[in-house]
């Protein structure tokens, strides 16, 4: 019942901010680096976050003391994102409030102590500063990625359905009817934009989640491969940009699934891609054991994809 209610207040949220948005010109003006044609309210994000928060009070017996805290961390990135929506904020400064939400979250989780991956346990203070880089850069790519209508939101819903079935957990659940009441006004022809106050604030809250005990554990290639589209297409075009000279702080159009809407692929197509690739990947984790081996064949699914997309659009 709880989760009904849930679902509804996350729609109802959504409804009441695209009509204050619209009546205080809180708008998304098209340019040419754009997916979009229209004008359009943004911060429709902050329903999923609000109902996200006051879910987490109904589930807080699923989850550990220290996590349940280290969640709050991300309050600051949504006071910022908020007024970053209504009036742009620098850079240095949304960058700054990240990185400080983050040494929070790390420090009342804990730390991080170590870390499986490959063949290796690797072990070591450091590691919490790939952490804390983690935090943050999950933090912004989520922003970047959130650029067609329904794709962030998918992202949340499909994650949360693997952290649901995965590891037992009803936090999971609580992120899945967020989100799904948003989408229903975000699905293509989106009326509302999620804005930095939902994206930013998603993605810290997953590389929060990304270094806790989510139910069973919180292994990190079950991250790795249910945000791969992500952090594949954001890290792999943040490099080429660098390569070519280009001023990676600029706004841009060239992140695969934008070229693949720019080659003819409509938003919807892309996000269904994006539902369908999170899906089979999802149910390759709850099948086996290996989450290794799934990781390196989402690699070989992640290298495939970007290559077709190439060959559709070039990085131009």
């Amino acid at each position: 019942m709880i989760y009904i209610f849930l679902f509804f207040l996350s729609f109802l949220l959504t409804y009441a901010i695209r009509e204050f948005a619209i009546k205080k010109s809180i708008m998304d003006i098209p340019n040419e680096r754009s997916s979009h044609t229209i004008p359009t309210p943004r911060g429709g994000g902050l329903a999923i976050i609000i109902t996200f928060y006051i879910g987490l009070f109904f589930v807080k017996e699923d989850i550990s003391r220290e996590l349940f805290l280290a969640l709050f961390a991300a309050l600051p990135i949504v006071i910022i994102g908020l007024i970053d929506d209504i009036i742009s904020l620098s850079s240095k400064l949304r960058f700054t409030v990240q990185a400080l939400s983050a040494i929070l979250a790390l420090y009342l989780l804990g730390g991080v102590d170590s870390i499986d991956f490959v063949l290796f346990k690797l072990t070591g203070w450091w590691l919490n500063l790939v952490a804390l880089f983690f935090m943050i850069w999950l933090t912004n790519l989520y922003n970047f990625l959130d650029g067609i209508d329904g794709y962030a939101g998918t992202q949340t819903l499909t994650l949360g359905l693997g952290i649901f079935f995965i590891f037992s957990s009803d936090l999971g659940l609580v992120l899945v009817v967020a989100s799904l009441g948003f989408l229903l006004l975000n699905w293509h022809k989106a009326s509302i934009f999620m804005g930095d106050v939902g994206s930013a604030t998603l993605g810290f809250i997953f590389g929060v989640l990304s270094f806790s005990n989510v139910g069973q554990g919180g292994e990190i290639y079950f991250w790795l491969v249910a945000l791969s589209l992500f952090w594949f297409d954001a890290t792999v075009t943040l490099l080429r940009r660098y390569k070519n000279g280009e001023k990676i702080t600029e706004a841009h159009r060239k992140h695969a699934y934008q070229r693949l809407v720019q080659s003819g692929w409509s938003h919807e197509k892309v996000t269904i891609g994006l539902l369908l690739f999170n899906t089979f990947f999802l149910l390759l984790l709850y099948w086996f054991e290996n989450w290794g081996g799934v990781f390196l064949v989402s690699l070989v699914f992640l290298f495939a994809i970007m290559r077709f997309i190439e060959h559709k659009k070039g990085f131009e």
